[in-house]
């Protein structure tokens, strides 16, 4: 029988849509993810995506605030330890966080592109899969979600703006 994960508080997700945000002016997905203890709330790392930033397609805010965790705590395993992200995790990221052994998957907007909880490939639905935390979804999808479709406007306004001036 699976346990119930602790309600989230109110400044872990204001720190992830804040590190969103700062995505999304920086031109990045806006995706912002924070690793914290899993009974204190105290919050070990925070990241949002810098793929194009770092010219790296594993710099997804996630693995960033994944790998910030570990090296803070000097470990390779974060048990006792969950992840809030604003966006499902892809199966990359997944993957990260089963291999990190976190406790609890929190997240805002569901992903029905490149999601891989309860979208696509439902990694840890998967008898092989290594870790399987206990999952909470749809914490402020709304304005998470807002995020995502907001960007993505705007850069189809970008993309047509300039074949207007090309044409």
């Amino acid at each position: 029988m699976q346990k119930t994960p602790p309600a989230l508080p109110d400044f872990i997700v204001d720190l992830a849509l804040q590190k969103a945000k700062e995505a999304f002016n920086a031109d990045e997905i806006p995706v912002g993810a924070v690793v914290f203890a899993s009974k204190t709330f105290e919050v070990i790392s925070c990241a949002h995506n810098e793929t194009i930033q770092k010219c790296d397609p594993l710099a997804h805010a996630e693995v960033i605030a994944i790998r910030q965790a570990c090296e803070k705590l000097q470990t390779k395993q974060l048990v006792g330890y969950s992840i809030f992200t604003t966006l499902e995790p892809c199966v990359m990221c997944a993957g990260a966080i089963s291999w990190a052994r976190l406790d609890v998957v929190y997240y805002g907007a569901s992903d029905p592109k490149t999601g891989a909880i309860e979208q696509g490939t439902q990694v840890f639905g998967h008898s092989q899969t290594h870790h399987k935390p206990l999952i909470v979804k749809g914490i402020q999808q709304k304005e998470c979600g807002n995020l995502m479709t907001d960007f993505f406007k705007a850069k189809r306004l970008q993309k047509k703006e300039l074949r207007g001036k090309n044409d």
